[in-house]
């Protein structure tokens, strides 16, 4: 016999959150905590963006999904500034969810995502690395230390440690262990790929002095609060970048303008080879490894591709 689709009550403030949570009750409960979290952040960011652009008063509405209207975000993402990679994701949390409008409440005919292109010339082609020049560096670095802790915290966990957005978002309290001469985090979720890393002076400096002034904020499990929410969202870490960024002068924005937060992290790979570091060193603490536990060098070998800066770099030492 076939079964009725879960009926839903009216949410007359805002309709959205409740389609939201029953989609999570219904469809999400056997995934990590955190990757719940990036599911419902996404999902309340562009359900939100489509109430705004419904021609009706009463929010967000099922009849709302189209593909026209997913393609749009998506590309106003793009044009926002967010990764390929970023884009990706959003569109298939979003396809699942108008899935689930498909099979479970039957409200739409067909999923209005299957078919959506993101806009990219070159979307089979992973994403080469990216190095930063001196320039930029030193720019990003200024504007990092004429602002508030937290964003120097921020900044310097991916420029000084590589970490993922998806690290700090989700960095927990009890996993953070810094002191005023060494320290240390305890990164992933116990049903994902975890690791540890010790963490170099300038990332721990800057950590350490974020916690010591973040008393008001105690009540949260999470490293990097907000002002709506316990845990900061990843969209509101690449917003806080792109204001960072903002501060520029017109010369220096032109400069900076393209680099994403995932670029500190691309770098560091980059500088932690220079330095010395192994292939699998550098896999390990960035978190490139395998299912079975061994380093993903396969991964890590993107950021050993030679440039054509390097090669030119390299010209006046020929010899004849």
């Amino acid at each position: 016999m076939e079964s009725e689709p879960s009926k839903i009550l009216a949410f007359p403030k805002d309709p959205a959150l409740l389609w939201i949570e029953t989609y999570q009750q219904t469809r999400l409960m056997h995934l990590p905590v955190g990757t719940r979290a990036v599911y419902m952040s996404i999902l309340r960011q562009f359900t939100q963006w489509v109430a705004e652009r419904a021609k009706e008063k009463e929010g967000f509405h099922p009849d709302h999904l189209t593909a026209p209207v997913i393609e749009r975000y998506l590309f106003d993402l793009s044009s926002q500034g967010y990764s390929y990679a970023h884009c990706k994701r959003v569109k298939s949390v979003i396809t699942h969810f108008c899935q689930w409008f498909v099979d479970e409440q039957r409200m739409l005919p067909q999923n209005p995502a299957r078919g959506v292109k993101l806009a990219r010339s070159s979307a089979s082609e992973p994403t080469p690395p990216r190095t930063l020049s001196p320039q930029q560096r030193s720019i990003l670095q200024n504007l990092v230390k004429q602002g508030d802790l937290r964003g120097q915290a921020l900044f310097a966990l991916g420029y000084w440690a590589g970490c993922r957005v998806t690290d700090l978002t989700h960095l927990l309290m009890e996993h953070t262990h810094v002191g005023g001469k060494s320290g240390w985090l305890h990164l992933g979720e116990p049903s994902s790929r975890v690791r540890d890393i010790d963490l170099v002076n300038e990332a721990r400096r800057a950590l350490y002095a974020y916690l010591q002034k973040r008393a008001r904020d105690e009540s949260s499990p999470y490293i990097f609060p907000s002002q709506r929410s316990t845990r900061l969202s990843e969209a509101g870490l690449h917003h806080w970048f792109r204001s960072l960024k903002q501060q520029a002068t017109p010369e220096e924005y032109a400069v900076i303008a393209d680099i994403s937060f995932h670029d500190l992290r691309d770098d560091f790979a980059h500088r932690a080879l220079l330095a010395g570091w192994t292939l699998e060193e550098v896999a390990y603490y960035l978190g490139h490894v395998t299912k079975s536990g061994t380093p993903a060098l396969q991964t890590t070998l993107r950021y050993t591709q030679t440039t054509r800066a390097q090669v030119k770099e390299k010209l006046h030492t020929l010899r004849g």
